[in-house]
């Protein structure tokens, strides 16, 4: 059963630093773009940045510069450093990513269950 594990959630304060980390875990997959997203309460869950397997990247402008997203493919994990933290980024992080079976033209898409990430002023 294929599944997506985000950890790396925290209570940081204003100006501090974290990294999430999100693992693809499943017999013999292939995971092509991987994904991060976060929801606020009360708001609609929102694009944060993306990765592809080749290592292209695209961020949404509201973090670009503050966050960073890599991915080690070996592990099928992605990371996102998060500098210059604020209180608006206050959110519940979310790990997507599409996963297909080696060998299938089939791929899903799946979620993680996501990680608190909570910055103070």
């Amino acid at each position: 059963q294929e599944e997506l594990v985000e950890s790396g959630g925290d209570s940081v304060q204003f100006g501090e630093s974290l990294t999430l980390s999100c693992a693809a875990s499943g017999n013999n997959i292939e995971v092509d773009g991987m994904s991060w997203y976060r929801q606020s309460p009360g708001a609609e869950r929102s694009f944060v940045a993306r990765i592809f397997e080749d290592g292209r990247t695209g961020y949404a402008d509201i973090i670009k510069g503050r966050f960073t997203i890599s991915r080690d493919n070996a592990k099928n994990t992605i990371y996102l450093q998060m500098n210059n933290l604020r209180p608006e980024d206050t959110a519940v992080y979310f790990c997507s990513a599409n996963i297909r079976r080696a060998g299938s033209f089939i791929t899903r898409n799946y979620w993680g269950q996501g990680t608190q990430v909570t910055v103070s002023s």
